[in-house]
């Protein structure tokens, strides 16, 4: 038995969206024709091989790439005035900070750059680094820290927007066993406390199996949901 998620509920929605790649007989089709809806409390590990299509989809439910068809919607979370959700936090795969700019200085970065007042945006940050037991870091540089930690300061990061869906791409794909668990503990614990939508894409069954419901992808068609209790492919 399927629970579906009520259209204004779902923090992002999708209708039989496509996206392609290139043209005529260089044409990719990353993401094939998929419908899906992610409930508030969603907690999702979206697995499949390489070039499956996992980060293209985490693309689009972001914002960050648009369907070459169909619709993504966002009907629980604000928009910017481009349309794009505006409560919508991404960790990218591998490093992601600026090797100029300090931990404190990466971390409200992004809030800056949405507008808040320098004092703010540091208040945050250094609230973010504190709630991931990582404010002792605040004045490292990106280069002195191990690859876990600085994962968990991009995570920080997206804490601090105080989003209401949290994409994770391949966040433990660099990581040893041990760092990869700390990692997707910190992710969980993260949207638990800002009461968030969490999709974590992942190679690692071990991490699969943390979350309990799965996407899986191959040849970019969402395949299936177990349990299909947070989400609905079809």
């Amino acid at each position: 038995m399927t629970t579906r998620v009520r259209d204004d509920a779902a923090v992002v929605r999708t209708d039989r969206v496509t996206r392609c790649f290139g043209v005529g007989a260089a044409t990719v089709v990353a993401v094939r024709g998929v419908t899906a809806a992610v409930s508030p409390d969603a907690r999702i590990a979206l697995t499949g091989p390489s070039a499956s299509g996992k980060s293209t989809l985490l693309y689009l439910l972001a914002g960050l790439e648009h369907p070459t068809s169909g619709t993504v919607t966002w009907p629980a979370a604000s928009r910017r005035a481009a349309g794009t959700p505006d409560h919508v936090g991404l960790v990218f795969q591998g490093r992601s900070l600026l090797p100029s700019l300090d931990v404190i200085e990466n971390v409200r970065l992004p809030l800056l750059f949405a507008g808040c007042a320098e004092s703010e945006a540091t208040a945050r940050a250094g609230s973010a680094l504190d709630r991931l037991d990582i404010a002792g870091l605040a004045d490292a540089l990106p280069d002195t820290l191990s690859g876990g930690q600085a994962q968990r300061v991009a995570i920080a990061r997206v804490l601090a927007t105080g989003p209401r869906l949290i994409l994770a791409d391949e966040p433990t794909g660099q990581l040893d066993h041990a760092a990869a668990a700390v990692v997707i503990d910190v992710l969980i614990s993260a949207a638990d406390d800002l009461g968030a939508a969490l999709i974590v894409s992942t190679h690692d069954r071990l991490i699969a199996r943390r979350l309990p419901t799965e996407w899986a992808m191959r040849d970019g068609r969402l395949r299936m949901v177990t349990p299909a209790h947070n989400a609905i492919p079809r």
